[in-house]
């Protein structure tokens, strides 16, 4: 059975237009003012859709204007010569490029073709991050990078990530996560919140506390009051060692923050690495430098066991 022709009906006549009879290039233009999605969707409409669909110079409009001068500073020449602008998108929504001497990854979103951005460990502010009893450095096959962070013992832990705004796509809600994974020799996190922030550097940004462990819910919803229980500093400066953890069995993919009692949880992602959001930000035309810090200070506990692949910054996904 055919399939019918895409038409539309003229406010002014009142007659049905048929869309297929539009030139191609129209066609394009049209699709253009839609996203990428919709655009896959046009393809499976008629064969001059699907011409169009796949189009360069719809594509085109999709990949953000200076992506040329992004993946021109990768690490390595990995792009071979891509048949279409279509696939050349698609790539980069798939494959993360790494830039800036490895100091940071470069991806599109794909759902909207805006500009994504990892920040590495090495680019990282890490407090006490060069002296080995306190962190050390190591290389994961699964990590994105060449080295990730591994927390050793830290009574104070102090993370800050900084990217320009100019970096970032113009009229787009950003979101920051921490992206770690614990270790099977984790502690120290469990019962207690950890501080997060983004905001442009200069300015006062409010905070937010969320948890870096995922287990204790049924704990924390007893005991939505976070006790010291882990303090040096409560407890006659002895030194309280936590149990082990282990990873979570459930799998999340969205964009919209776990929360228990009030704050965000980790949540795993599709790379088997944990994220948990902290922070949202506007890309509003403001130029300047954004900072982004995780911070546990105030317990004065001892705490351990964990990896540190990076700062991811990507579009927030909108509630439909």
């Amino acid at each position: 059975m055919a399939k019918p022709k895409p038409t539309a009906v003229s406010a002014a006549s009142g007659t049905a237009l048929d869309f297929s009879a539009l030139p191609e290039g129209c066609i394009a233009h049209i699709l253009s003012f839609t996203s990428p999605q919709d655009v896959c969707r046009s393809a499976s409409v008629s064969s001059t859709f699907r011409s169009a669909a796949d189009s360069d110079a719809l594509w085109d409009r999709f990949l953000p204007l200076d992506y040329a001068a992004e993946i021109s500073h990768a690490v390595s020449q990995i792009f071979p010569s891509f048949a279409s602008k279509k696939q050349l998108y698609l790539h980069l929504c798939r494959f993360p490029v790494l830039i800036h001497g490895g100091a940071k990854s470069f991806s599109l979103d794909i759902k909207t073709g805006k500009k994504c951005y990892m920040i590495s460990p090495r680019e990282l502010l890490i407090v006490w991050g060069d002296v080995p009893r306190y962190w050390r450095w190591t290389s994961p096959p699964e990590a994105r990078f060449g080295e990730v962070a591994e927390l050793v013992c830290v009574c104070w832990l102090e993370i800050r990530g900084k990217i320009e705004t100019e970096m970032l796509s113009p009229g787009t809600l950003y979101a920051a996560y921490l992206v770690f994974k614990p270790t099977t020799s984790n502690y120290g996190f469990q019962h207690q919140p950890v501080e997060v922030a983004v905001g442009l550097v200069g300015t006062e940004t409010p905070k937010q506390t969320v948890y870096l462990d995922v287990v204790d819910r049924e704990w924390r919803q007893r005991n939505p009051i976070v006790p010291r229980g882990f303090s040096l500093f409560n407890l006659g400066r002895r030194r309280i060692i936590g149990t082990q953890v282990s990873m979570p069995p459930e799998i999340t993919r969205n964009d919209t923050p776990a929360v228990d009692c009030g704050r965000s949880i980790p949540k795993e992602r599709e790379d088997r690495w944990l994220e948990v959001q902290i922070g949202e930000f506007f890309i509003d035309g403001v130029s300047g430098e954004l900072e982004m810090s995780v911070l546990e200070v105030k317990g004065g506990h001892w705490k351990g066991g964990l990896l540190v692949q990076g700062i991811e910054i990507r579009p927030k996904a909108l509630k439909t």
